[in-house]
């Protein structure tokens, strides 16, 4: 049995089903599929609008449409992982070979993938953003004015309560930090801000 880049566990049976399927489709029926699950891919939000183009495909094709959204549900959950996993577009063509897609399918798809990168990298980002929104933050400085040790007397310290939107619930993260750990913290606030300022 091959192993998968996208996945450490076997895939499911359906799934090998799923892309095998997409086998019996023409290249122009495959490209049209292609370009509805990269639409929805950039904009996930748009759930109706995926289910609408597909049931519209499946009429003009005569198909089944519960069974082209099973197969669809299938191929999307391929490119998904292979973000999770930061996968190359050569990996996901291996991938999508060892489930049983033709080559030249395979090469479409994974170079669809390619051109699609960055856009799926930002949605990505951004709704990982949103479901990990820092909504409010408080801090107070203080200073060490007692303790058992000595040498900890005089230490300045920050303690930090973020209230951060988990999605479906607010959780309070509380954290105490020495100045240097504060820094730290600072530098790496400093980088991802950088990098969100580069990805928008």
């Amino acid at each position: 049995m091959a192993s998968f880049h996208f996945s450490e566990k076997t895939p499911s049976d359906s799934l090998f089903n799923d892309i095998n399927t997409l086998n019996k489709f023409q290249h122009e029926q495959f490209k049209e599929l292609s370009d509805i699950v990269f639409e929805f891919l950039n904009e996930p939000s748009k759930t109706t609008k995926l289910l609408n183009q597909l049931e519209g495909f499946a009429e003009k094709n005569g198909i089944s449409a519960d069974k082209l959204k099973n197969t669809i549900k299938g191929l999307l959950s391929i490119p998904n992982a292979a973000l999770k996993m930061n996968l190359n577009p050569e990996h996901l063509k291996e991938d999508l070979i060892n489930l049983g897609l033709s080559e030249d399918k395979s090469m479409f798809f994974s170079e669809k993938y390619k051109v699609n990168l960055l856009a799926l990298s930002k949605s990505v980002l951004g709704q990982t953003l949103m479901v990990n929104q820092l909504v409010d933050m408080e801090w107070k400085f203080g200073v060490t004015a007692a303790s058992s040790e000595i040498q900890k007397v005089g230490n300045t310290f920050i303690q930090l309560k973020l209230v951060i939107n988990k999605g479906n619930k607010m959780e309070n993260v509380h954290m105490e930090l020495s100045l240097p750990q504060f820094y730290s913290f600072l530098h790496e606030m400093e980088r991802a801000k950088t990098s969100l300022e580069f990805f928008s």
